[in-house]
């Protein structure tokens, strides 16, 4: 780790600009729960379903699915006992690996995900997609290409 003897303070273009991206996520990610709650479901909960609905056979290894959730392995396997209780998901053994397990997405799964996922793409269109223009869309995720890449490097 690099020891700077002068701290870099945030301009104040940078500071506001700093401060919306916090206010953004913050209140996005809150918008976007609070429109899944009529189906039971967080946002941990609907990131499992898109992540499982889109896998090979409705499946991932338990630790793969941390990686991909930035979940710990024992957050994770409380999620996945709730998921399990709500019929959604199970667990099955790894036939490769005796200690491996995968989570599976049930039918139950798979039909919730089909009557939600319209419902979620509207709300994010409604709150973020449909608010800024096309170009706006592609600068931003130009800009923020490279904070995503650095973090990716970052992890690991």
């Amino acid at each position: 780790m690099e020891t700077e003897t002068a701290t870099r303070w945030l301009t104040e273009a940078e500071q506001c600009t700093w401060r919306t991206h916090l206010d953004v996520s913050r209140l996005l990610m809150h918008q976007l729960e609070k429109d899944l709650q009529p189906f039971g479901l967080t946002n941990n909960d609907y990131e499992i379903l898109v992540n499982l609905s889109e896998s090979e056979g409705h499946r991932m290894r338990m630790s793969d699915l941390a990686t991909s959730t930035l979940q710990s392995k024992s957050r994770l396997s409380h999620q996945i006992t709730r998921m399990e209780t709500a019929g959604l998901v199970v667990r099955v053994n790894c036939e490769s690996d005796r200690r491996g397990l995968y989570a599976v997405l049930t039918d139950e799964g798979m039909e919730l995900m089909r009557k939600v996922a319209p419902h979620h793409v509207a709300s994010v269109r409604r709150h973020f997609i449909d608010l800024l223009p096309p170009e706006a869309l592609a600068a931003l995720r130009a800009s923020l290409e490279p904070v995503a890449n650095h973090l990716r490097d970052e992890r690991g």
